[in-house]
């Protein structure tokens, strides 16, 4: 004989908070991940060793200030010259973001909720290039403090320190939009650094090697294009242009006009974003 037992089941009544608070939930649990915070001790370690050893030339920086009266790395070419850890720490740190929802297949979880893919890519984005503007942002701003601090000769350099700021935001924006879409096509954690460590290494090592090729063969107005391989390389010629910022190229080499470096930037994202969402719409799809 059977029996029907009432066990209180109601609908749920309380507030809705829409799909917005899911995508700024979704975001900061994201950024979360990256720095390793509500995971074992072992997830931060990688993270935090590479911030700190982005602190360490601002650090110096403020001690040559304090003793000789001289700055250290320029606000403006910091990125550029601290760009290995910053492709390290996007390459360990961007398949975290993604990798795991792709290998436990948790995505179309993720989407019968209020989020639609492109606020779930959106989230991952917005994740991700914070965490990389803070580990460009944090030096500079802790270098920029230091002079007020020291009090240099002359007027601080607001300007510059701005400047920097802004195209640090740029710069993360383009290197995690590229780096999460390399990192979303393996659900593994390894094959996802992997890639976006040698798509690094390759434009790093090729950039002036091509540049130096075609301006040795005479053809100089083609070599200057070499340099918009490199996202680092991009985004300082975009501020070069822009903001009339000294050249941070191998042998301050020249280049392009600013208004083609700003088209590259732009077609480079817009790409970047396009790969994205065809990657997830196909994850979802399965």
């Amino acid at each position: 004989m059977s029996e029907i037992y009432d066990i209180g089941y109601r609908h749920y009544d309380g507030p809705r908070l829409g799909r917005g608070y899911s995508t700024r939930a979704l975001a900061v649990h994201s950024l979360r991940g990256v720095f390793g915070l509500g995971r074992p001790a072992r997830s931060k370690i990688v993270p935090f060793a590479l911030a700190a050893i982005m602190i360490l030339p601002s650090v110096v920086g403020i001690a040559m200030m304090a003793l000789i009266q001289q700055r250290g790395i320029p606000y403006s070419g910091f990125a550029v010259v601290m760009q290995a850890v910053v492709a390290i720490f996007l390459a360990a740190q961007a398949p975290t973001v993604v990798a795991p929802d792709l290998r436990y297949r948790v995505l179309p979880l993720y989407l019968s909720r209020p989020v639609a893919i492109t606020e779930y890519i959106g989230a991952k984005v917005a994740a991700m290039t914070v965490a990389v503007f803070a580990l460009i942002g944090v030096p500079l701003t802790v270098t920029f403090l230091g002079e007020l601090i020291v009090d240099m000769p002359g007027p601080p350099a607001t300007g510059e320190y701005l400047g920097a700021m802004l195209m640090a935001l740029v710069l993360a924006l383009l290197l995690s939009v590229f780096g999460l879409a390399l990192a979303s096509f393996t659900p593994r954690r390894g094959l996802g650094v992997a890639s976006v460590i040698t798509v690094y290494l390759l434009s790093f090592a090729s950039v002036p090697i091509v540049y130096g090729t075609l301006y040795s063969s005479g053809n100089e107005s083609a070599a200057v294009w070499a340099w918009l391989a490199s996202p680092f390389w991009l985004v300082d010629s975009v501020q070069h242009n822009l903001l009339g910022t000294p050249r941070h190229s191998i042998e301050d080499a020249p280049y392009p006009g600013g208004a083609a470096s700003v088209a590259v930037l732009v077609v480079l994202l817009a790409a970047g974003l396009a790969a994205l969402a065809l990657r997830y719409r196909k994850a979802a799809a399965r």
